[in-house]
């Protein structure tokens, strides 16, 4: 399916010279692929580089600068026990002094032979008085200086990597790169003094002035536009799909909408009518809805999804909600239960838990059409979930799910409407950047009778008075969370933090106290669950598992443990957690001091506001995008390049030009659709590729 103009880019790092088995998996770590291609490594940009163009003789080297200096080895000086090794070197105007600790003799003796010419470049220094470099970055001889780049590219690195390898094998991989059509607007390009995709790709890996690597090059810029494009477009085409066929009306006549509202225990907020509106007109239309729903935690979406699908249930047809969790979807359930009950709507659920003689008579009857609601995990799209007429899809939580899922959901029915929630506020611009140009409606108020959270900042070396309120508050009945740190890309060490801690308590509060994490298996966790919401236990040590959706109205104290390691918006999630019963909730943030300038404002904007939709636009503020959507704050794809808080205009021109493209050339058949076709390959956006393919 991919043009084999692309096969050279897309082949295993095992294609290049001196990658062997050994490296495969550490290069995998580093470029997120297993195994990885060529073309993920070109992808990995360097971050800075090195100049190296500046080649003084002794007498004119400025001290704290980098330079290349030609110098010839007059005598070695080695050091015993912890004393350094010190080489003497001079030209025909003074002399150097280079340094080396706990390096093996040999190995200097290897490097400097006395008498004869070496090059050696780093950063030179004065130490009394003495010009002096310090573990130089390279010593080289005439032929290695002829290798040694004016201007060197500095690419992050992981564990059993070294800097020269990774710039050795992108070396490699720029020989596999060739001219590809271009699939950008001429004249978009002109204006921007964009190069081609492959000169931009050579330049950033062998820059030729170091501000050819910068955040904000052109050669940056023109790579970060054609991951947008990808992007955008790849957008474009689903929607297309999805819009292509004509909808189909649900119109209802309100029964069970009213049915529903006079089962609420509160009023619906003024949002919570107006997204309602919104919904009701889209699927009362012949055009496909696909609309964004996104409110703040606790704004009350699951009550608009009820509203949405009772809407097409009147017209007598059936409506699906998915969750990406197990927890999730039971919870949604037990939820719209009650209210389902009280308008005589058919309700199912449908989970990996339900298996055999149970999930067959479940199928059957969803079959039959009676069943009108069903809700569930990624088990509603597979093999064998046959429904009479679906008409509504709700996906809960969408950034967890892929395009295609999304679509192999809408797929289940005949131009199914889509309704894709988030509990996540998400900055405008990037709304626009992961959902196109879906519709979106907004929920910004709470509903009525919600407490504000008392938030409160803590240093860790207090733990002990936290502890000691966390036992009065159990000792009153209450009911408390307390989250561990995230410590680093491991899933394991973050465990092993909430284990500890879970021992600790224990050792305190005795069978008072349990532990939920993302390694039990669903049952294990939906039963820890389970006690701590009907009080079985009252303190719960998690991991980031509870950060999304779940609804204990009990609960009313949040500890989280190192807040300064979360992001803005996770904090605020958590924080979501309590604050939803009666009682008057506390989330107390433990920090370690001393805190950086960054956690001090995130912490402190927490304490000043609840507002979800400002704390995501101040996340995106301070850490831009790849964090503030990097898998391990909520799931959603990061871009490689493309930086939408840098690269704003870009993404604007992106969707345009994307919008332009579908509306002439949707089958990407022309000369420049079908350049367009190996950029989607380039980007991993296959599934818009298939879409085509398949007409």
């Amino acid at each position: 399916m991919r043009p084999a103009l692309l096969d050279p880019l897309f082949a295993s790092l095992a294609s290049l010279p001196r990658i062997g088995p050994k490296l495969l998996k550490p290069f995998g770590h580093l470029l997120g692929r297993d195994p990885p291609r060529v073309i993920d490594l070109l992808f990995h940009l360097p971050y800075a580089a090195i100049d190296r163009r500046a080649r003084p003789q002794l007498k004119d080297v400025v001290a704290d600068t980098i330079a290349t200096l030609e110098v010839t080895i007059d005598k070695i000086k080695f050091g015993h026990g912890r004393a350094p090794h010190r080489i003497l070197a001079s030209d025909d105007t003074g002399t150097l002094e280079i340094v080396y600790f706990n390096l093996p003799r040999e190995r200097i003796e290897k490097m400097f032979p006395l008498d004869e010419r070496r090059y050696v470049s780093g950063r030179v220094g004065l130490y009394d008085g003495r010009l002096q470099m310090v573990h130089p970055d390279r010593v080289v001889d005439e032929k290695g200086l002829a290798e040694l780049p004016p201007v060197e590219p500095v690419h992050s690195l992981t564990e059993g990597l070294a800097a020269s390898v990774v710039r050795r094998a992108a070396s490699a991989a720029l020989a596999k790169l060739i001219e590809l059509p271009e699939w950008q607007d001429q004249e978009f390009r002109n204006s921007r003094g964009f190069q081609s995709f492959a000169q931009s790709l050579r330049r950033l890996h062998a820059p030729e002035e170091p501000v050819d690597v910068a955040a904000e090059s052109k050669f940056r810029a023109r790579l970060a536009y054609d991951e947008l494009l990808a992007h955008q477009l790849a957008l474009a085409l689903v929607r297309n799909e999805m819009r292509r066929e004509p909808g189909r009306a649900s119109r209802g006549d309100g029964r069970l909408r009213r049915a529903i509202e006079q089962a609420l225990p509160f009023s619906l907020t003024n949002s919570q009518r107006k997204a309602g509106e919104e919904i009701a007109a889209d699927l009362g239309s012949d055009t496909r809805m696909l609309r964004l729903l996104q409110g703040d935690v606790g704004a009350g979406k699951t009550v608009v999804a009820l509203l949405a699908a009772a809407a097409v249930i009147e017209a007598g047809r059936q409506a699906a909600i998915m969750a990406p969790t197990e927890i999730l979807a039971r919870q949604h359930f037990d939820r719209i239960a009650p209210l389902a009950q009280a308008a005589g709507i058919r309700l199912s659920i449908l989970t990996g838990r339900e298996r055999g003689r149970e999930r067959d008579q479940l199928l059957e009857k969803l079959a039959a059409g009676e069943i009108d609601l069903l809700v569930g995990t990624h088990a509603l799209f597979q093999e064998g979930v046959e429904f009479r007429d679906l008409a509504l899809a709700v996906v809960d939580e969408q950034h967890r799910f892929g395009v295609h899922q999304r679509l192999a959901l809408a797929q289940k029915g005949e131009a199914v409407d889509l309704l894709v929630m988030t509990a996540t506020p998400i900055p405008r611009t990037l709304v626009l950047t992961y959902f196109g140009d879906m519709e979106v409606s907004e929920l910004r108020e709470k509903p009525a009778g919600r407490m504000p959270v008392d938030t409160r900042t803590i240093a860790l070396d207090r733990l002990d008075e936290v502890v000691e309120a966390a036992g009065r508050a159990l000792a009153s009945g209450a009911r408390v969370y307390w989250i561990c740190p995230l410590i680093e890309e491991s899933e394991a060490v973050d465990l092993a933090a909430a284990e500890a801690r879970y021992k600790f308590l224990r050792e305190r509060f005795g069978n008072k106290v349990g532990l939920v994490h993302g390694r039990l298996k669903p049952a294990e966790r939906d039963e820890a669950m389970e006690r701590f919401a009907n009080g079985k236990i009252q303190l719960l040590v998690a991991t980031t598992v509870i950060e999304v959706g779940v609804d204990v109205p009990e609960a009313s104290i949040m500890v989280v443990e190192q807040a300064e390691r979360f992001g803005l918006a996770q904090l605020h999630q958590l924080r979501g957690r309590v604050g939803r019963g009666a009682e008057r909730s506390t989330c107390l943030l433990l920090y370690q001091a001393p805190l950086g300038e960054a956690a001090k404002r995130r912490l402190s904007t927490l304490r000043e506001t609840d507002d979800g939709f400002r704390i995501a636009e101040e996340d995106l503020a301070l850490r831009g995008e790849g964090e503030v959507l990097g898998t391990r704050q909520s799931g959603l794809p990061g871009f490689k390049i493309a930086r939408p808080e840098l690269h704003r205009d870009l993404l604007e021109a992106a969707r345009k030009d994307a919008a332009l493209i579908v509306s002439r050339d949707a089958a990407l058949t022309s000369e420049r659709g079908r350049a367009l076709r190996l950029l989607l390959h380039l980007f991993d956006r296959e599934e818009a590729v298939r879409l085509i393919e398949a007409g």
